[in-house]
């Protein structure tokens, strides 16, 4: 097996693991107030993650005042604000729903670099942007009543903090190393987390599978996705690794139908084959026009 299939098998797992944090966190919603539940995941992933850190003896790297408070807004929104507002929607939303929209984080993103970054809208962003639009109405259109439309705007809440991690890691003048920077998120997000968590303590009665769906959401995809997604990237280009996010709704909605026995109806496969369509046309590499030979 060549290195490339291997990246490509690693890429695949990796956000398989993303997908399934759908499922853990349609299992949390309801039984485990959601900054408890945040704060439990950090709570267990940030020892194996620090360990990870002690075995490949991982120096760590001088940071401002200013580098820190840019690290804190990153972990606020991208730990904290995506987990927080994922399961508070999952309380609203099937986890099928939930996985086509979470799908749309490529185009989310891209669309941020554009209005905040200045960067150019090529015409394969506009037609991506488009494409995820189509796919988050599907699942609007198909849901009833208010609840619906609220776990839609929650779950949408939950990809644009995600989008605005991503926005806040390019300010930063020296990006840190992978797994610094997933140690460094686990912490700031345990320490932004625990505030709420402590207020949510006396109301909260955990069942036993919600703390279960905790420890596999810490785990398997905020350690293990981690080392199998960067593992992976390594043997692969850039625009292939990015291919691959299609993977997790694609796991999501799969894992919704054979885990939580919810019926994927028609409207819903449109909407996560849009949401896919949207990944691939901005991902897919675009091939140089050969010049003419006078």
């Amino acid at each position: 097996m060549s290195s490339r299939t291997i990246g490509y098998l690693l890429l695949s797992l990796a956000m398989m693991t993303v997908g399934s944090t759908v499922i853990a966190s349609k299992l949390i919603a309801g039984n485990m107030p959601p900054f408890l539940a945040t704060a439990l995941r950090f709570a267990f992933a940030l020892p194996v993650l620090v360990t990870l850190i002690f075995l490949q003896r991982e120096p760590w790297p001088k940071l401002t005042r200013s580098d820190w408070r840019l690290l804190l807004l990153q972990a606020g929104a991208g730990s904290v604000g995506y987990t927080t507002l994922l399961i508070t929607g999952l309380s609203h939303l099937s986890a099928a729903d939930a996985g086509v929209i979470i799908g749309t984080l490529p185009a989310v993103s891209a669309l941020f670099s554009v209005m905040v970054l200045g960067d150019r809208p090529g015409l394969r962003l506009l037609i991506s942007v488009l494409l995820a639009t189509i796919g988050v109405m599907a699942v609007g259109w198909k849901g009833t009543g208010p609840s619906s439309l609220t776990g839609v705007l929650y779950i949408l809440g939950a990809v644009v903090c995600e989008s605005a991690f991503i926005l806040l890691n390019k300010r930063m003048p020296v990006p840190l190393k992978p797994l610094l920077q997933a140690t460094t998120m686990t912490g700031l997000g345990l320490l932004v987390s625990l505030p709420v968590a402590f207020l949510e303590l006396p109301v909260a009665k955990p069942s036993t599978l919600a703390i279960a769906a905790i420890v596999w959401y810490a785990l398997v995809p905020t350690v293990g996705g981690f080392l199998l997604w960067y593992s992976g990237a390594a043997r692969v280009s850039g625009s292939e690794a990015a291919t691959f996010t299609a993977v997790a709704p694609l796991t999501a909605v799969a894992l919704a139908a054979l885990v939580l026995g919810e019926q994927i109806g028609l409207v819903q496969t449109f909407g996560v084959a849009a949401v896919i369509f949207a990944i691939l046309v901005l991902t897919f590499p675009i091939r140089p026009k050969s010049m003419l030979r006078v």
